[in-house]
């Protein structure tokens, strides 16, 4: 993933959503915090991951697709996240603006891991 940026959406004028700070929103009815992003995919990358590991490392979930179709055919995605306040932040701090993908590596058992890098 790369090209990671904030993107505003339309809904977060509704006044189901509060405005927290800068790009981070309460979504009233579900009581959830969210922030949406656009990111491009590299080439040896699916929609799947490394998304899922940032989802498992921030504790988020995907609460929108805002392109569902393009989500699992394009390079270039759109997606609302979702969580509690403070891993909302730390994942806001952690992502915007960097490049995320998986590595593998040898473990000192001699099985192959895959680790998160964030740079």
């Amino acid at each position: 993933m790369k090209n990671i940026k904030h993107i505003n959406l339309d809904k977060y004028s509704n006044p189901d959503y509060e405005l927290i700070e800068t790009n981070i929103y309460r979504n009233k009815q579900e009581d959830i915090h969210v922030f949406a992003l656009n990111f491009d995919l590299e080439e040896n990358e699916s929609s799947q991951y490394p998304l899922e590991d940032i989802l498992d490392k921030f504790y988020l979930h995907v609460s929108d697709f805002i392109d569902e179709d393009a989500f699992y055919t394009e390079k270039n995605v759109s997606l609302e996240l979702g969580g509690d306040l403070e891993d909302v932040q730390k994942a806001v701090k952690s992502i915007i603006g960097k490049r995320i993908f998986n590595s593998e590596y040898i473990g000192e058992d001699g099985n192959t891991y895959v680790s998160l890098v964030i740079e």
